[in-house]
């Protein structure tokens, strides 16, 4: 496959892009980040207000990002700069596919790295966490953190499987890949959902993520509901273009998008119905943030009947999870460099690869020899960040946001009406006016407020 380079090359199915675009969406962040916020954000209350967020903004803007890209059948700078020459408008458009890219690209050189202590954790599980004292698991983690060379291992096998996939190009890597896992995910999280019915505190976990206290939705509260919806979905990436440049005309891209941020909630809602009654029938604490997946949870399975297995397929789902997100994170730049630079796809693989591993170092060190090190430290504002916490700092908190609102000012104001008319079909006219004025008005200014309130 020669990249997203007008080729022709679709996906094979609506079916298969739903998957990998779910896929996509549904990573990490779906298993511990949602349902915590849920559980401290109100339960039902912030669930509905979530919805909310995800119909009004997020999903009007996914819907512009996938036009976009099936306009532009292209890698994202490319396509996002020729849909702007066909509607007329100025070739630095372009800026909304470079960003994308570079998002990409940046959160996979250390989501590789996060990702690759799922793999270790793998193991940790079924060697019964080395048999240590079940108050002695937590200190696994920081032991991980502290060794550079171990996470340089498991993040130089998580990005080597993921470049081995993205080189087989879409059909026979990406798509077979998804068509996978993505269905073995949803199995595993029934199956330590029945787990965590039988083992866990079903009642107590149920109650911390549904029950109903209005009273808890603020103005802070919309923003977080807002910004989770925007992150969620995974839209501003670049890699919804890239996955928008391979759906064919006959797939409905509104239909598409509305049923991948459904299904992006639902694991998020069923993620929690797994992690909190286990952490509920151990006493451990729930807002525990990320140290939820590798601090509490495992300490709660090296004290249960059948921990090991359970434990070790928990974070296998994990690792499915990750991986379906990052080949959709690096597949924009692999495009690119086919669609440039007639790169090879093996080619491109090994040299984004590489690079993507080698920023990936700077993450890994960020725990441990870097850890007091702070680059950019000469301003106040970003005193005491590492190198790490800068990456992740400039994508989701300046990069992301900008690129969603300047995805929804294009399509919702910049893009020619006809092509709106000629690829998008809402059913109704009122419908159609409705996503417009989102896509123009509300998405953008929501953002901002979020856009705003990460940078104070």
């Amino acid at each position: 496959m020669a990249g997203a380079s007008g080729n022709g090359q679709t996906w094979s199915s609506g079916w298969t892009f739903i998957l990998a675009a779910v896929g996509a969406a549904v990573g990490l962040g779906n298993i511990w980040k949602f349902p915590y916020i849920v559980g401290v954000s109100g339960g039902g209350a912030f669930v509905l207000v979530y919805l909310i967020c995800v119909l009004l903004i997020a999903i009007p803007i996914l819907i512009g990002e996938l036009l976009i890209g099936r306009l532009g059948h292209h890698s994202p700078p490319v396509a996002a700069r020729q849909v702007a020459e066909d509607s007329g408008r100025s070739a630095n458009w372009s800026i909304i596919g470079w960003m994308g890219l570079i998002v990409g690209f940046l959160i996979a050189s250390y989501y590789s790295v996060i990702a690759g202590w799922t793999l270790a954790y793998i193991l940790k599980a079924l060697n019964g966490f080395g048999g240590v004292a079940v108050t002695e698991v937590a200190q696994q983690f920081d032991l991980l953190q502290e060794n550079p060379l171990s996470m340089t291992l498991w993040h130089t096998v998580f990005i080597v499987v993921a470049m081995l996939i993205v080189a087989r190009g879409l059909h026979n890597g990406i798509e077979r890949t998804v068509s996978i896992l993505m269905p073995t995910l949803f199995v595993m999280l029934l199956v330590m959902i029945g787990y965590a019915a039988v083992a866990g505190d079903f009642g107590a976990g149920i109650e911390f993520l549904f029950s109903t206290d209005f009273s808890k939705i603020n103005a802070d509260t919309v923003l977080v509901a807002i910004g989770q919806a925007f992150f969620s979905i995974g839209v501003a990436m670049g890699l919804m273009l890239v996955y928008g440049a391979y759906v064919p005309r006959r797939i409905s891209l509104t239909r598409s998008a509305t049923i991948i941020a459904l299904a992006d909630t639902l694991v998020a809602v069923l993620a929690g119905l797994m992690i909190f009654p286990l952490v509920f029938a151990n006493g451990l604490d729930p807002a525990d943030g990320p140290g939820l997946i590798f601090r509490t949870l495992p300490t709660a399975f090296a004290g249960m009947s059948g921990g090991a297995v359970f434990g070790a397929v928990f974070f296998l789902l994990l690792a499915f999870a990750a991986i379906t997100s990052i080949i959709a994170l690096l597949e924009p730049v692999i495009a690119f460099a086919e669609d440039r630079w007639n790169l090879s796809r093996a080619a491109g693989c090994t040299v984004f690869g590489f690079l993507a591993w080698a920023l990936g170092i700077g993450t890994v060190l960020s725990f441990n020899v870097w850890s007091g090190v702070s680059p950019l430290g000469a301003f106040a504002v970003f005193d005491g960040k590492t190198f790490f916490d800068l990456v992740d700092y400039f994508t989701a908190n300046i990069m992301m946001p900008l690129g969603g609102i300047l995805i929804a000012l294009f399509v919702g104001w910049r893009l020619r009406p006809e092509l709106i008319r000629e690829h998008l079909a809402f059913g109704s006219p009122v419908l159609a006016a409705a996503w417009l004025w989102l896509l123009r008005v509300i998405a953008p200014l929501a953002i901002l407020g979020v856009l705003i309130s990460s940078l104070n």
